[in-house]
């Protein structure tokens, strides 16, 4: 017979396996709900155009590709990481069509809209809005943590026959169970279509609260994929021609590394993809290396023979 203890801990025990049941039916009614969801963009893999097939393009194709594709950077930052948000500043941000700093306080050092809101998820949701709100003529918006070092050129060249009116949700696709998500720590790209959308359902507390109501809360890329997929948008892994990654949640130090390990004869080649796009895992100092590494060392007598150029914006402070 058990005791007025056991009878407790087991009610416990029982209530707990029924929370959890109600929770996996809601990730279960998600699934089903999103798959019959009349819009069926569903890609897995987005490849930048090959060389080849930017040579089929004419001068005034690619002159006006290169107008049209503007980046918004929504970079996400904190004051106890100052240093990594000057370093942003001052470096790769530069790039960007437009850069607005997001900030969960005010600080005296640096310009950001300040938020005044501690929750990640709740501010990283007003930094989308206020990005959407202000968007302008830009049609491409690039959400990053101070952490991440960002070549702009090479996302536009991700995304240069990508039409901004699809619903595109792209960058280092991730799986936890069945939800597929793109890693915040690698960038997360949002065409206006799919930013759109996702402002949309903000006002769905529903679908999507603004305070997460799961037994464990979810993390930001992950709150944002269910987000998405409610209105029929889906993670993306952004590749090159040849189906490497361009996002990387690593940096290039540690990434030549494990190549070495693996491919010690083909280091290079096994590393990562030429046109990447992100790395993350970089000290301040490292950053400011890469930026003087992408931007201002060249070999001399070696052309790159680039069939279109990314001017910088108007009165840019750009490298």
């Amino acid at each position: 017979m058990l005791s007025e203890g056991g009878y407790f801990m087991k009610g416990m025990a029982m209530g707990g396996l029924f929370c959890l049941f109600l929770s996996l039916l809601g990730s279960f009614r998600l699934s089903t709900e999103s798959e019959t969801d009349g819009n069926n963009h569903h890609h897995h893999h987005v490849k930048a155009q090959s060389k080849d097939e930017l040579t089929r393009l004419s001068d005034g194709h690619m002159q006006e590709f290169s107008n049209q594709v503007q980046v918004s950077c929504i970079i996400m930052v904190q004051p106890k990481i100052l240093v990594y948000w000057a370093t942003a500043v001052d470096t790769w941000s530069k790039h960007c069509d437009k850069a607005v700093f997001y900030t969960s306080e005010s600080s005296k050092a640096l310009e950001a809209v300040d938020l005044n809101e501690n929750d990640d998820w709740a501010r990283l949701r007003k930094a989308l809005k206020h990005a959407y709100e202000n968007a302008g003529d830009l049609r491409w918006f690039f959400v990053a943590q101070a952490t991440t070092f960002a070549i702009i050129e090479n996302l536009k060249y991700l995304v240069l026959a990508k039409d901004p009116s699809e619903p595109f949700y792209l960058g280092n696709a991730m799986k936890s169970g069945e939800l597929e998500y793109v890693a915040y720590d690698s960038g997360i790209v949002l065409s206006y279509e799919a930013l759109k959308r996702l402002v949309h359902v903000f006002q769905d507390e529903d679908k999507c609260p603004e305070r997460g109501r799961a037994l464990w809360k979810l993390s930001e890329d992950k709150q944002l994929a269910v987000c998405l997929k409610y209105t029929g948008v889906f993670a993306e892994n952004g590749e090159d021609a040849h189906g490497k990654g361009l996002f990387n949640s690593k940096s290039v130090d540690s990434l030549i590394t494990d190549s070495m390990k693996a491919n010690p004869s083909n280091v290079v080649e096994d590393c990562c993809s030429d046109m990447a796009v992100t790395f993350n895992g970089m000290s301040p100092n490292q950053m400011q290396v890469m930026m003087f590494g992408v931007y201002r060392l060249r070999p001399y007598g070696h052309d790159f023979h680039d069939s279109i150029v990314f001017n910088p914006p108007d009165g840019s402070d750009n490298d």
